[in-house]
């Protein structure tokens, strides 16, 4: 079946949502969620936005310099001056759609403060603003009708000039996208035409065994463009958050979220000893890489799977009152977190590269825009600021509606478009040797292509990634297409992507960290 939109948007989190709510008065807009709507990574963010608010003590320039600093100098000036500058005014549109932020008794917001930041500028929800902000979002998606949702559907390839029978490669110029091909809930693929595609499709996360993201979070969007001859950039910084909730078997990890450390909470290795001031003068409120590299260090040392968080020197009433999402995922475990120390280890978390887009969110394929996780707009750089993520999102949603809007009455839709090709038949053992891919994918890229690297660990990735690439390309030439063979493909060509740009950096910088090119003392 064809569908014809104005606006095609691959992905449901707040990037996509805060798109389509923008662009919905100017034309029909499909949303496709590959799930639900509420299973997103900004559903799991739970530190909050960053935002210059109190301006009694804050400033747009100290907002740039924490950002250029957490970012290893390799952010782009002109990206982090935009999201800067422009959040205030974004925050303002949440608040417009229903986001209640935390404020104190005499109205101002309750601002946290986290690691990397030089003031308290962190907007929040209790310990769940990423909820918060979904849920708010959701409800003005859902009441918008202009705006189709199809949930359970799955995007498999964008539409470009390579499907009406053209060769395109990296070097062919205005490779343009028409749609994408969409898998239904009930096994056939639809072929949906646009004059505007956004992908949002979120991180990469689900590639790595531990991971605090949803497990939706295959790099679809990411992967589709790469095939499509885009230009992806910097996927060599993969950030690990340093305090995942360690409790084997659970994945995805539960995050316990960098506020707490900004909240005074100490890290501590099994046998009670602090340990952050042998990496760091920063101590716990050192930015994420550093963490992360401490945790692995100390793990490593005394051969551990886990350290310690520990809040209990601090009020129990406040802390409950301040994080009560962790105070109860944690009792459940048995954890009294204002008794006891939480144990937690490193897991990936966040992509600060992606699909390479401009200051109006477009890609460098004609009519595709990239907003969110899957984007790499140049904010981040080598290393994420916490915090700074969900207000990239909705300034570069802005940012790609209004230049959407403005060429929208010049586009039309391809009629040559032919039907996907789904002539495969599946094999009976497809699920299994599927399920096991993925396994040996996740152990490939937690093993070798993780928080400390080296060429050698890269080349060992390199070379079982290659088998595995070669047995799935050829099992989904002959199947019918289906979530799970195209979900595999996808993390396969991510994790090429990773170590490929790792391979490449010949230096310690940011998040990417090898023995092979210490980092300048």
């Amino acid at each position: 079946m064809t569908k014809e939109y104005d606006f095609l948007v691959i992905g449901s989190g707040i990037a996509g949502m805060s798109f389509a709510l923008k662009v919905a008065s100017h034309g029909k807009v499909a949303l496709i969620c590959k799930t639900t709507l509420d299973e997103a990574n900004t559903a799991l963010a739970q530190g909050g936005v960053a935002s210059v608010t109190n301006l009694e003590v804050d400033d747009f320039d100290k907002h740039i310099h924490d950002t250029m600093v957490a970012g290893d100098f390799l952010s782009d000036p002109e990206a982090v001056r935009k999201v800067v500058t422009e959040a205030p005014g974004q925050i303002r549109q949440l608040i417009e759609w229903g986001v209640n932020f935390d404020k104190k008794e005499d109205g101002t917001f309750d601002l946290h403060r986290e690691g990397g930041h030089s003031e308290f500028r962190i907007l929040h929800h209790a310990d769940n603003t990423g909820f918060e902000i979904q849920e708010s979002l959701i409800k003005a998606v859902r009441s918008n009708p202009d705006i189709d949702i199809y949930e359970n559907h799955f995007a498999i390839e964008i539409i470009t000039q390579h499907h009406l029978g053209k060769v395109v490669t990296r070097r062919t110029p205005d490779i343009t996208c028409y749609g994408a091909y969409v898998l239904n809930p009930e096994g056939g693929v639809d072929t949906f035409l646009s004059k505007v595609t956004l992908m949002a499709t979120g991180g990469v996360g689900a590639v790595y065994q531990t991971t605090t993201n949803p497990l939706v979070a295959t790099g679809d969007g990411i992967a589709m463009v790469y095939r499509a001859k885009g230009t992806v950039k910097d996927m060599e910084f993969i950030q690990f958050h340093p305090t995942a909730l360690f409790h084997p078997g659970d994945r995805p990890s539960f995050l316990i979220t960098e506020a707490m450390r900004g909240y005074g909470a100490i890290l501590r290795n099994l046998s009670g000893e602090r340990f952050m001031q042998k990496y760091d003068k920063r101590m716990e409120l050192a930015p994420r890489d550093v963490v992360a590299r401490a945790i692995d260090s100390e793990m490593k040392l005394h051969g551990d799977d886990h350290v310690f968080l520990d809040v209990t020197h601090k009020d129990p009433d406040e802390t409950r009152r301040h994080f009560p999402n962790i105070y109860q995922k944690c009792l459940s475990l048995g954890i009294d977190i204002t008794k006891d120390y939480i144990p937690v280890a490193p897991a990936a978390h966040y992509l600060c590269g992606g699909i390479k887009v401009d200051g109006n969110g477009e890609s460098s394929i004609k009519r595709l825009y990239a907003v969110g996780e899957c984007s790499c707009t140049g904010l981040h750089g080598g290393n994420r600021l916490a915090s700074n993520s969900l207000i990239e999102a909705v300034v570069y949603a802005d940012a790609a509606a209004k230049h959407a809007i403005g060429e929208i009455g010049h586009l039309s839709y391809r009629t040559d478009v032919p039907d996907w090709n789904d002539e495969g038949t599946r094999h009976p053992e497809e699920m299994v040797l599927i399920t096991q891919s993925i396994r040996e994918v996740n152990q490939i890229m937690g093993t070798y292509v993780g928080i400390v690297r080296s060429n050698l660990r890269l080349d060992r990735a390199w070379n079982r990634l290659d088998i595995l690439y070669e047995e799935t390309e050829k099992l989904f030439k002959c199947s019918k297409a289906s979530r799970e063979i195209c979900e595999l493909r996808n993390i396969i060509n991510v994790g090429y992507l990773i170590m490929r740009q790792a391979k490449e950096r010949k230096e310690s910088r940011g998040l990417h960290y090898t023995i092979d090119y210490p980092p300048k003392q």
